[in-house]
């Protein structure tokens, strides 16, 4: 199994997507985990409609959730640059 950064050690300067083609939200949500910048993901007014991307494609509301867990999952992942925050001043000031 390749390690999460190949890609980024073997292209430092590119931006890495993800091209997702399956059900579900939990590769693309593991692509982005692991420095994923672009996904592509087709969505579909209609599962049940004619053609083959349909069935793996996102409807409305799951494109809003897969987008809002993106989100979620930025912000746990923080910014390499630490800096206090005004919520710790009070534990900094006991040590």
């Amino acid at each position: 199994m390749a390690s999460k950064t190949t890609y980024k050690e073997l292209f430092p300067d590119a931006v890495i997507g993800y091209s997702g083609h399956e059900s579900g939200t939990e590769i693309s949500l593991a692509a982005v985990s692991i420095g994923a910048k672009i996904l592509e993901r087709h969505i579909t007014l209609d599962h049940t409609l004619k053609g083959s991307d349909h069935k793996s494609s996102l409807n409305e509301p799951q494109l809003k959730s897969l987008v809002s867990e993106i989100r979620r999952i930025e912000r746990a992942m923080g910014c390499h640059i630490k800096t206090l925050q005004s919520c710790e001043m009070q534990c900094k000031k006991k040590s």
